[in-house]
């Protein structure tokens, strides 16, 4: 038998260990109110402090943010609610007003899961179920390109599955787009379908599980300085209004659009110009 060194035997060991199943970390939803969802491993990351504004600060979404203030609280007591699309124009506080309604509302957790790992939906909901916690499944700026097959699983957990979803679980997504999916990918099945009805209803009725429809619009002018003056209150910002308005719309003007999230970059640069820590 030929001899083997040390160093062989090392390598030797390596390989094993390399090739050996990992063990898999023990997921729970004990330690914090807030999660990251990671697969390959499948696993839950706690977050000790969400990044959140407050809900006052979102201006010009009055009616949306109501309804799901209103559907999250029956969650929270217990009551029957539904799953919740927010879509619509970028920057108008979709996701934000998600974490900031988290943030006011007690006895929930937040569980943010990635739109690439869809597919481990039905895994993260076993794991949910065992659990007494109630548990708000967020997914930002959800959408399906073509030749994606990946909404499948979603529809199965939104509604169409034999178990469906656990009642301590609520699904809201974000997206920019009503239907999930280009508006070029829905005509272009239409126009070459022999049905086109039924060439895009499959994909279409994604979105119709989803019991709340809520739409974000680009903002006028005057929700805009509303914006911009709820800021500086908040942060105490004492500067000439009519000053920071003329600039507000400027910057706007600049950026091409108004929104909240244009308000809040315009105010960043007016924090750091007057050389004012925002806390």
């Amino acid at each position: 038998m030929p001899n083997i060194d040390d160093k062989t035997l090392n390598r030797i060991a390596d390989a094993l260990e390399r090739l050996s199943p990992k063990e898999s970390p023990i997921s729970t939803l004990e330690g914090a109110n807030a999660f990251i969802w990671h697969v390959e491993p499948d696993h839950l990351v706690p977050i000790a402090d969400v990044n959140h504004v407050n809900l006052d600060l979102l201006q010009g979404i009055d009616h949306v943010r109501d309804i799901l203030v209103k559907n999250t609280e029956q969650f929270a007591k217990g009551f029957p609610a539904n799953n919740a699309l927010l879509w619509g124009a970028r920057g108008m506080g979709k996701s934000s007003l998600v974490k900031a309604i988290h943030a006011q509302t007690e006895n929930l957790s937040l569980i943010e899961i990635h739109r690439e790992d869809i597919p481990s939906l039905p895994r993260l909901l076993e794991i949910i179920k065992d659990s007494n916690k109630l548990c708000i499944l967020f997914c930002d700026d959800l959408s399906f390109d073509h030749d994606d097959g990946t909404y499948k699983s979603l529809k199965a957990v939104l509604e169409g599955g034999i178990e469906g979803r656990p009642d301590n679980a609520i699904f809201y997504a974000t997206s920019n787009r009503r239907h999930l999916m280009p508006r070029d990918m829905m005509e272009n099945e239409r126009g070459s379908a022999i049905n086109p009805s039924e060439a895009t209803e499959e994909k279409v009725s994604l979105s119709d599980r989803f019991g709340l429809w809520l739409g974000f619009h680009s903002c006028n002018q005057e929700d805009y300085i509303s914006m911009i003056d709820g800021y500086l209150d908040y942060y105490n910002m004492d500067v000439d209004r009519d000053m920071a308005h003329a600039e507000a719309l400027t910057w706007s003007r600049t950026r091409g659009a108004r929104s909240g999230r244009v308000a809040f970059q315009y105010l960043q640069d007016l924090a750091g110009r007057l050389s004012i820590k925002l806390k």
